[in-house]
């Protein structure tokens, strides 16, 4: 019989977790954690086997008979535990690989600061057990405690409330809590020269101290945030929402753990135009964090969800016009998510079979977008009104829980009988592509910007940022008239990152080469796979760049992330 979860090797016939205690020392020299844990099982064990995930773990002992089996490309290697009958609990003791692909282990050289070392840890998708050994699918939701242990002059934060910090001469051990349940993938912590500043009462930014001031300027605005996703979507469920600004390698725009949201840097443009990341990862707290997907072939689930409760925080703080241009946006990258996955339609498809594939491998703008166009056409099929109390619904049904594509359909025939057949829902979620009846952002600055498609645009004097991005992202390409277009708006000094990335993109793709200068810079700036994606791309796409695209890589390879040097190494390949 078939796992419930093609990228677990957790059985639900055999004994399940419901927290944990961790210990973790940190040794920066060696790269490497020397840890301990202790699994508590929901009930006890009935006697017999239990399969954990791991990856590269070396395992050093355990307080029950084990074989670890050979690891899979994929899934890594089985933890075959054999549990006495009534065990209420397990404990291993073990050491991270060097090379963990949860972990980044980052120089001083490759921090703000460039005095201290730094750690982070970055879990999703399947990436917790490289670092603990664990039950590591989102449909096993646990609690847990942590201790660390790190060097008394780095302070270290995690995605859970803190509890104590301890000085033992060179050393200091941090002790943490989560008490809400949580999917592994949202384990998280870091470790570094870091010092914070209270937002509001339930709020607070981290960052290297060279930063902190302007990441407090740059996100003031977040309990507005809160206060209208709580309007929205119900109370906010988690306590907290900390933020923490990361080194540049951080290979996402955001990650949102809960308690403590990791954010990309690039996110510090001045002028607060991309603080609608924000907005995503909190509304995670909500789609994704309180409800989650039961595997990776429901993330549309966690993202899709996600996308339309962003859109609709932001178009509470900054009106529909505005919420409309990043729902355009966000449809050009969906347009180009089918164009990457044209050998491999399958993957267009909301409900996705991922059996052998890898997760990582997977992601792409498809569960995102096609996720939220999915939920727009339902919501102006049911009307806003029944849309709300049908998503309340939803996240009461399960929360803190995990549910699949077929529990979403269930509820929805249940409290609008007939609502999934009038929007063809099985087109949405098994087929490939997108749908003809597709919900369509409207707007006049939309409508604005769209119209200035056929040459250099010139009623610009009211344009922000997004209505920048979403041109440079809409036009066709090659285009032309990339040298006049860069002196007339002098896009290759755009400060925000989105505008720059969008412009040096259609540059590259239209042979446009005075900007490769600028792009070798902008791949050794910047480690977020939204950015280094398209570069790469655009580069490796032409014969005379592509071993530009080569070079460039090996140079920039230790930088990135372990998950984006993955990534990349096949663009380039």
């Amino acid at each position: 019989m078939a796992r419930p979860d093609p990228h677990s090797y957790a059985d639900p016939a055999q004994a399940r977790t419901k927290s944990f205690d961790w210990w973790a020392a940190v040794d920066f020299p060696t790269r490497t954690l020397s840890a301990r844990v202790t699994l508590t099982f929901t009930e006890p064990a009935r006697g017999g086997p239990l399969d954990l995930d791991t990856r590269g773990l070396v395992i050093e002992s355990a307080s029950v008979p084990y074989v670890l089996h050979p690891a899979d490309p994929i899934l890594g290697a089985r933890l075959e535990l054999q549990l006495p009958a009534g065990a209420r609990e397990v404990t291993l003791t073990y050491a991270t690989a060097p090379d963990a692909s949860a972990l980044q282990w980052l120089e001083p050289a490759q921090t703000h600061g460039g005095r201290q070392p730094f750690l982070f840890s970055q879990c999703q998708a399947i990436h917790a057990r490289s670092l603990v050994p664990c039950q590591d699918t989102p449909s096993i939701r646990q609690t847990y405690t942590a201790t660390l242990d790190v060097p008394a002059h780095l302070r270290a934060v995690m995605a859970a409330a803190p509890v104590s910090r301890e000085l033992n001469g060179p050393r200091a051990v941090e002790k943490f809590e989560m008490p809400q349940p949580i999917p592994p993938y949202l384990l998280a912590f870091a470790v570094g020269d870091l010092a914070s500043k209270d937002l509001s009462p339930r709020a607070r930014v981290w960052a290297e101290p060279g930063q902190v001031e302007a990441a407090a300027w740059e996100f003031s605005g977040v309990e507005a945030m809160i206060h209208a996703a709580e309007d929205l979507f119900g109370p906010y469920d988690w306590q907290r929402f900390d933020m923490l600004v990361m080194p540049p390698s951080f290979p996402y725009g955001g990650m949102e753990n809960p308690r403590l949201t990791f954010l990309t840097p690039a996110l510090l443009t001045g002028d607060k135009s991309l603080v609608n990341v924000v907005a995503h990862e909190l509304a995670h707290a909500w789609t994704g964090n309180l409800v989650t997907n039961t595997n990776a072939e429901h993330f549309w689930l966690n993202e899709g969800f996600t996308v339309f409760a962003e859109t609709r925080i932001l178009e509470t703080l900054e009106g529909a016009d505005v919420a409309a241009l990043h729902s355009a946006i966000g449809y050009q990258g969906l347009l180009e998510a089918f164009v990457q996955f044209e050998k491999h339609p399958e993957l267009t498809k909301l409900r996705t079979k991922l059996d052998g594939v890898d997760p990582d491998e997977a992601f792409s703008l498809v569960p995102y977008q096609k996720g939220y166009l999915f939920l727009k056409t339902l919501e102006a099929a049911a009307g806003r009104t029944k849309f709300d109390a049908l998503l309340k619904t939803w996240l009461k049904a399960h929360r803190f829980g995990a549910a699949s594509t077929d529990d979403f359909t269930a509820l929805v025939e249940k409290l609008e009988p007939g609502l999934l057949a009038r929007v063809n829902a099985k087109a949405w979620l098994d087929e490939p592509g997108l749908p003809a009846n597709a919900w369509r952002p409207q707007s006049k600055k939309l409508d604005g910007v769209m119209a200035q498609l056929g040459g250099v645009p010139s009623d610009t004097k009211a344009w922000t940022a997004t209505e920048w991005q979403l041109w440079l992202d809409a036009v066709k390409r090659p285009f032309a008239a990339c040298t006049e277009l860069d002196t007339k708006f002098n896009l290759s000094a755009a400060k925000n990152s989105e505008v720059l990335v969008s412009w040096l993109t259609l540059a590259a793709e239209s042979k446009h080469d005075a900007v490769l200068p600028l792009v070798d810079e902008v791949l050794g700036r910047f480690g977020r796979m939204k950015y280094l994606k398209p570069l790469y791309k655009a580069l490796a796409a032409r014969p005379e760049t592509r071993p530009r695209a080569r070079a460039l890589f090996e140079k920039n390879r230790s930088r990135y992330h372990p998950i984006a040097q993955q990534v990349i190494a096949k663009v380039v390949a």
